[in-house]
């Protein structure tokens, strides 16, 4: 079965990497240009794992995070951080919403698949 990936992410440049870093395994990645694209986007494919910005125009990604977590069937998703901020704040509210990692950008394209991978519990197929 394909894993269903969420990149939620303002730069097109991000979800292009990441997009690509996951074409040659056995998924469906979806992507949103901002919080609240990627809630309804996130509500549409009940995706296994996403990779969530920080700072974005219409909310920060931990507002858009704190939605998911009130809605029953995404409360418990995989959520990965990914963002320029590396501040300890900033990791302490990723702690608060508990979010399953947390990568600085930039990023290796092999950061987000071990993270996939976790998730997935090493399920992760090539195609």
């Amino acid at each position: 079965m394909a894993h269903t990936i969420l990149t939620v992410d303002d730069s097109k440049m991000v979800r292009m990497i990441v997009s690509k870093a996951f074409q040659p395994f056995n998924c469906a990645v979806h992507e949103a240009g901002s919080g609240t694209e990627g809630i309804a986007k996130a509500q549409e494919t009940h995706p296994d794992i996403i990779f969530l910005d920080i700072t974005m125009g219409d909310m920060t990604g931990f507002d858009a995070l704190e939605k998911m977590r009130a809605m029953p069937d995404l409360a418990n998703t995989h959520v990965v951080m990914l963002t320029a901020e590396s501040g300890s704040k900033s990791i302490e509210k990723a702690d608060q919403l508990k979010v399953a990692g947390y990568i600085s950008k930039p990023f290796k394209p092999e950061q987000l698949i071990e993270q996939a991978q976790t998730a997935f519990n090493g399920s992760l197929a090539k195609k």
